[in-house]
């Protein structure tokens, strides 16, 4: 790990797991934002005095790894390439340093917010118990058929605002795999603010854009699914992908 990040992420003040859940924001408007790692000492060492860091028995970046599911056919997948408004994601999550494992679904509506529901689950199921598509016709409504589609790792930094009822994960590292394919990202960063509604006087807002970043929508599921299914629609996703792979130079 970049040693200056490291430096950088010691300097917060800690906030527990317990204190940080006031801010859990399950349904909440999510700004994405997508940088080189070499910027992101800057970004931490300018948002130090307003932000907080999750820390876990002596721990701040914390290691992640999530299974996505879809249908056969790609539906959460397509309705995301294809414009659809209210999506659906699908996935379970491991949060490894807590060794807290969730079967979570994502529901995104037409007003650009996002409502998460979850489940613990004892650990990764690769075919869904009962009780987890119980859950998932519960939420969704439908009787949707969803096989494995993704494997996705990273790291992750979490801040908490000292002032407003606002969180930022920072990702780093991430790897998707499938059963014959990985493709890594070790250079970019994605920054996701999760605000109750977007609030652009944000600190983090305001350190990106003095940076030349911009709010910029991309879906890490989706960007996994497109490098790893290459025979699947990918028109609008393939300009996302040449900026991303411009700003991981």
């Amino acid at each position: 790990m970049n040693s200056a990040l490291i430096a950088s992420v010691s300097k917060f003040k800690p906030i527990s797991l317990d204190e940080m859940n006031s801010v859990a924001l399950m349904k909440r408007t999510d700004t994405k934002f997508v940088i080189n790692i070499n910027y992101l000492p800057i970004v931490l060492n300018t948002l130090l005095n307003t932000y907080q860091i999750l820390e876990i028995e002596g721990r701040r970046i914390m290691n992640y790894s999530s299974l996505y599911f879809d249908t056969e056919d790609f539906k959460f997948y397509l309705d995301h390439h294809n414009g659809r408004v209210n999506r659906t994601k699908i996935r379970q999550r491991k949060y490894v340093d807590s060794d807290l494992t969730f079967l979570e679904i994502k529901k995104k509506n037409g007003k650009g917010e996002t409502n998460k529901s979850r489940i613990k689950i004892d650990d990764f199921e690769t075919k869904l118990s009962k009780k987890s598509r119980e859950f998932i016709s519960e939420i969704t409504s439908q009787d949707y058929n969803l096989l494995p589609s993704l494997w996705n790792s990273f790291h992750r930094i979490t801040l908490v605002n000292l002032n407003d009822k606002e969180r930022v994960t920072i990702d780093l590292n991430l790897t998707y795999t499938n059963d014959d394919k990985e493709k890594k990202y070790s250079n970019i960063v994605v920054v996701e603010l999760k605000q109750s509604r977007f609030n652009r006087k944000s600190p983090v807002v305001k350190v990106l854009k003095k940076i030349g970043h911009n709010p910029y929508s991309i879906s890490k599921y989706c960007i996994g699914v497109a490098n790893l299914y290459q025979h699947l629609k990918q028109n609008i996703f393939k300009s996302k992908l040449i900026k991303i792979n411009k700003i991981s130079a």
